[in-house]
């Protein structure tokens, strides 16, 4: 049996043995929807469904419309030999939090046939086979000897598979749970100490070995990947131990590397840590599923010994912090371009950039910059601050500033900042109405005709705006003449245009720096108050999304952007205008799969993003938008 054509979730795809899963199983023909905190690997772009980020913000309605019929959670994080104090927190979010979320989405998950949860041979007691002196012969572990983690690992673990031994009690005729317990991995790309030995080695470094006599169960990725592949398709119920069933010594290792570097240096250090001598009893694994793992040790760091001298190693510089100007009150994008920058660096700051000193934005950034004005005389002292706080990416948010930036863009950009406006003439474009209505109708594009002269518009009802600035604000709607004339002496630069009777529609757009559109997103405007869409919700439909990519790339743009059209009722496109910035209401937009901010931070990072793929979820989404509390207990705001 082969996975062809069936349908599979994982999690920690990324990882050492994700990594092996998902390549054996894209050769076999399978469907995929995977999810890792590392980006999608490249050799994975428009194969897979690809969820970049924390699982834990993964909801529901995501794994159920790809309707998986096999789960297998593999996201985990792990410490080396001793875990450190801050440790605490990351194995609670990343291993008992995430594994608890995980499964109370999959156990609705009505299309879920088996689950396969990668459990560790670290909850066995370690009684049972860490010992004073060296041992000659290791301990063979069964399901069924004692446990009591050695670690917050280990806990975690046993955590979890008690969760699915409940759930088990309320599952077992809907979907089968079978629980691997993993000896000790060692793979391609990995933290392991064969990986890190082999890297130090290749560099001409020293490697450091503790207890040599030490026995350990190595079992490698491809194998590991393999055998919970086995363990799926057999919808073996239970816990089931998953080691060669040949344990080696510590030694062994070091020998094996011997053969392949001669004259690297090993330093053997005296130490208090017990001497373990574990091996996985393998007789469930072998009479269940009938399969064993394949890879002796030598075959495996072979393996690994090809794959690092195979690797080209990329310079890349080091990612640069984030300038958000005009912050203001602006916290959704704040916590959307965060969410962005976490996804390629920890170290990356956030700024919230403000020339108002008390705007609320610098309580939910990294950091807050208090801006002068953004004007000519003031370029030199803002460019200096950038290059102090490392800034090599700005986000401006206000149309007022919106020139300023782009006019400065180029410079900016010789001085390795990156900033997501367009070039000059296509913002002069977007900012004033008229000018935009008259672009569109040079480029043959399906624009609303407006004029500053009412006399030119031929219609029965009329739309009086302003030229310049938000279109929704002082916007009269469906007036008659007289109505629109007087409505008009009340603007400063009114314009005028036919009223068209339609569904209006926001098009959220990012554009990349080969003017390539990476994405579009079509949303309802159902609510909308001072401009602003209260409530939004997305829509699919391919037809329009084609026309609307095919206007878009006529306009040159770059970076994110908005579009407003009417569809009227011959289901004709009508442009109202442009927003040549990140709009209010486009987080929606973000969580419907155009990763704006991300892909921008990447681009400011000399990455090239073209190929990366854009996944977008198809299924309706709603954005309400609502005023919320920050309480703070004590004074340290």
């Amino acid at each position: 049996m082969t996975f062809n054509q069936k349908k599979i979730f994982i999690s920690g795809a990324a990882g050492v043995i994700g990594t092996e899963m998902v390549d054996i199983l894209l050769s076999q023909g399978a469907i995929l929807f995977v999810g890792d905190l590392k980006p999608c690997p490249e050799k994975w772009y428009n194969k897979l469904t690809y969820f970049h980020g924390d699982l834990n913000n993964i909801s529901f309605e995501e794994i159920n419309s790809f309707e998986p019929e096999y789960f297998i959670h593999l996201a985990a994080t792990f410490e080396r030999s001793t875990e450190t104090y801050d440790f605490w927190q990351e194995n609670f979010r990343n291993n008992v939090q995430l594994s608890n979320h995980l499964m109370s989405l999959i156990k609705e998950t009505k299309s879920v046939l088996s689950v396969v949860y990668a459990s560790s041979y670290l909850i066995y007691d370690p009684k049972l086979y860490n010992f004073e002196v060296s041992q000659q012969e290791p301990y063979q572990l069964k399901e069924t000897d004692n446990i009591y983690p050695r670690n917050l690992t280990g806990m975690a673990k046993l955590s979890h598979e008690i969760e699915l031994r409940f759930l088990d009690l309320f599952k077992k005729n809907q979907f089968t749970i079978s629980i691997p317990r993993i000896y000790r991995g060692y793979g391609k790309n990995s933290r392991d100490i064969i990986s890190r030995w082999i890297r130090s080695i290749m560099k001409n470094e020293e490697i450091s070995v503790y207890r040599q006599e030490g026995i350990f169960d190595y079992i490698y990725a491809k194998d590991t990947a393999n055998g919970i592949l086995k363990i799926a398709e057999s919808k073996i119920s239970g816990i089931i131990n998953l080691g060669t069933g040949k344990a080696r010594k510590v030694s062994d290792v070091v020998n094996i590397l011997k053969s392949h570097f001669p004259n690297f240096n090993a330093k053997f250090i005296e130490s208090d840590i017990p001497y373990e001598a574990s091996q996985a009893d393998v007789s469930l694994l072998k009479n269940k599923i009938g399969w064993i793992p394949e890879f002796t040790i030598e075959d495996g760091i072979k393996e690994i010994i090809e794959f690092e001298k195979s690797r080209i190693t990329k310079i890349k510089t080091t990612p640069g912090n984030i300038l958000i100007s005009s912050s203001s009150k602006k916290i959704s994008l704040i916590k959307s371009v965060i969410k962005a920058s976490k996804k390629i660096s920890d170290n990356i700051k956030v700024f919230a950039g403000d020339s108002n000193i008390n705007a609320i934005s610098k309580y939910f950034s990294d950091d807050f910059y208090h801006m002068p004005q953004t004007t000519e005389n003031n370029k030199n002292e803002i460019l200096k601050w950038c290059k102090n706080n490392f800034i090599t990416a700005i986000i401006p948010t206000r149309d007022g500033e919106l020139l300023f930036w782009a006019n400065w863009k180029e410079e900016l950009f010789q001085n390795g900042i990156l900033v997501m406006v367009p070039n000059p003439e296509t913002v002069k474009n977007c900012l004033d109405k008229l000018l935009f209505s008259s672009k569109c109708t040079q480029l043959n594009l399906p624009v609303i005709n407006s004029s500053l002269s009412i006399q030119d518009i031929k219609s029965s009802s009329y739309v009086v705006k302003e030229r310049y600035g938000a279109g929704s604000q002082s916007i009269a709607l469906n007036v008659e003449l007289n109505s629109a004339i007087n409505h008009a002496k009340n603007l400063d630069s009114p314009l005028f245009q036919p009223y068209i009777k339609g569904r209006e529609i926001s098009v959220d757009a990012y554009i990349t720096l080969s003017s390539k559109i990476k994405g579009v997103i079509t949303r309802n405007r159902t609510i909308v108050e001072n401009g602003e869409s209260v409530i939004t919700d997305t829509f699919f439909d391919e037809d329009l999304t084609l026309k609307l990519t095919s206007i878009i790339s006529k306009l040159n743009l770059y970076g994110h952007a908005i579009l407003q059209i009417i569809i009227d009722s011959n289901n004709n496109i009508n442009i109202v205008e442009c927003n040549s910035r990140f709009g209010g209401a486009s987080t929606l937009s973000i969580e419907s799969g155009l990763d704006s901010f991300y892909w921008f931070l990447l681009e400011a990072n000399s990455e090239d993003i073209d190929k990366m793929p854009f996944q977008i979820k198809k299924q309706k989404l709603t954005q309400i938008r609502f005023p919320q509390d920050l309480i703070v207990y004590g004074s340290n705001i």
